[in-house]
């Protein structure tokens, strides 16, 4: 088993102040997030490197644990090697489970395993000499499960409740706010839910602790949000982007002009049509598409497709402009084929 040097993880060393180590934990859990980094593994797995190392350094108690096995490692190593006993066994490392102070923290490990599946979130190193392996509740010699009972509160508390919830694609591009009504034993209470923006359908919005009331006075599960995007009559969303159809007259897509294109954001935007453009056309409107949740200035484009629109009446004057056209192109068909 190799040692996990969570100080270099966070690019800290022993000296740091736990409030550095704050800050430092706090910079990369926002860079290597997974939704801001959607579908990548290795940010996902910096990720995960990134919140045990915090869950480890961030809890002094169990930073000054980790100190004093960095200095003991060697002797660890070698009685794992010789088949003995491991030395720093004997329930000192039952520890609390809980992240980090303040109003920023390590998920939970029940967290982490909602986002990562069924995969253990947490390394070999941290399972071995910190506990909190998937299916693993360390018991405190009280009865209670480490880290003040959470573990075995875990196993009686009510159960997550989820719901649709349907937004226009106005307000997944904006943000929105939602006042929702919740019953509890018989008691309503009103919660205000903030949707981030950029969030797709399907997304899934997290309310803690407005699931169903824990039985004996354990924690309450929790609301879950699913998100469901209306039917939006111009814009079809594709991931970050967009795509909307502009209807042109024959004049314009022959002769070229301009035309302007709806957004999301309800600014429209003037678009150059150059001569000749053919049906079906495709121009990308760089930027116009749905922003990135967690990242609102990184948007997705939005692309408008030419949809010529023929004449369904005349007058006198068109008709006779029109004939005109039909003259000349039956001329040069016939000056074509007689070369």
């Amino acid at each position: 088993m190799e040692f996990k040097d969570y100080y270099s993880t966070l690019g800290v060393n022993k000296s740091t102040t736990a409030k550095e180590i704050k800050q430092a934990f706090r910079k990369l859990a926002r860079k290597h997030h997974p939704d801001v980094n959607p579908g990548d593994k290795a940010a996902e797995s910096r990720f995960k490197d990134i919140n045990e190392a915090y869950e480890v350094l961030g809890d002094p108690p169990k930073r000054k644990k980790y100190d004093e096995l960095g200095s003991n490692w060697k002797a660890y190593e070698q009685a794992q090697a010789q088949g003995g006993p491991n030395p720093f066994a004997g329930g000192q490392w039952n520890v609390n489970m809980g992240g980090g102070q303040g109003g920023f923290r390590t998920m939970t490990q029940e967290e982490m395993e909602e986002m990562f599946g069924d995969q253990n979130p947490f390394s070999d190193f941290f399972t071995t000499f910190f506990g909190g392996g998937p299916g693993q509740r360390e018991s405190s010699p009280h009865g209670g499960a480490a880290g003040g009972g959470r573990g075995r509160a875990r196993q009686h508390q009510g159960r997550d409740v989820e719901h649709d919830i349907e937004l226009s694609l106005e307000d997944a591009y904006h943000g929105s706010t939602r006042r929702l009504s919740l019953k509890h034993d018989g008691h309503a209470r009103t919660v205000d839910v903030r949707i981030p923006a950029g969030v797709g359908d399907g997304s899934r919005v997290r309310i803690t602790g407005e699931g169903e009331t824990g039985a004996g006075g354990a924690a309450s599960g929790d609301l879950y949000l699913r998100v469901r995007l209306a039917a939006h009559p111009l814009f079809e969303r594709k991931g970050h982007d967009l795509y909307v159809k502009v209807p042109l007259p024959v004049t314009t897509t022959v002769l070229g002009g301009e035309v302007e294109v709806p957004t999301i954001s309800g600014k429209a935007v003037r678009l150059k049509i150059p001569a000749l453009t053919q049906n079906g056309q495709v121009f990308r409107l760089k930027g116009y598409g749905m922003p990135t949740v967690g990242k609102p200035d990184h948007k997705g484009d939005a692309y408008a497709r030419v949809e010529i629109q023929l004449p369904t009446h005349l007058s006198p004057e068109e008709r006779e402009h029109y004939e005109a056209l039909r003259r000349l192109a039956e001329s040069k068909a016939k000056k074509h084929s007689a070369a």
